[in-house]
């Protein structure tokens, strides 16, 4: 079992930047590919970007290409994502996730462990 806490959202105005945290807990040795999802309220759970185990790898959505970072920290068991030029509609509560493949997936569904999400909200 691994255990995933998101911290770091907040309110933030646009144009701004935040940089969210995943520490995670429990079964860290395993190789995870981690990853970042958002959903604004209404909408489906949506890809962000996702970073292999040796983050020689990183894949990121169309709308946040550019402006979005994730890296991590094996040592610190702690996946990070810096936004900046951040965009009203950014706002949403961000989860981190940990996938015990080797596969750099989009899909919420092949996921296997899930944060309770943090909010990030971005006013105008």
């Amino acid at each position: 079992q691994v255990q995933l806490v998101e911290s770091g959202g907040g309110l933030v105005q646009a144009g701004g930047s935040l940089r969210l945290s995943c520490a995670a807990s429990g079964r860290t040795s395993s190789n995870y590919v981690m990853g970042w999802f958002r959903q604004a309220p209404g909408k489906e759970r949506e890809f962000v970007a996702v970073i292999s185990w040796s983050s020689t790898s990183t894949y990121y959505a169309d709308s946040v290409k550019g402006r979005f970072t994730i890296s991590r920290d094996n040592a610190k068991n702690t996946v990070y994502l810096q936004m900046n030029s951040l965009k009203p509609e950014d706002t949403a509560v961000y989860y981190c996730a940990a996938d015990r493949s080797y596969i750099l997936s989009r899909a919420a569904r092949t996921y296997d462990y899930w944060g309770q999400g943090t909010q990030v909200t971005v006013s105008s």
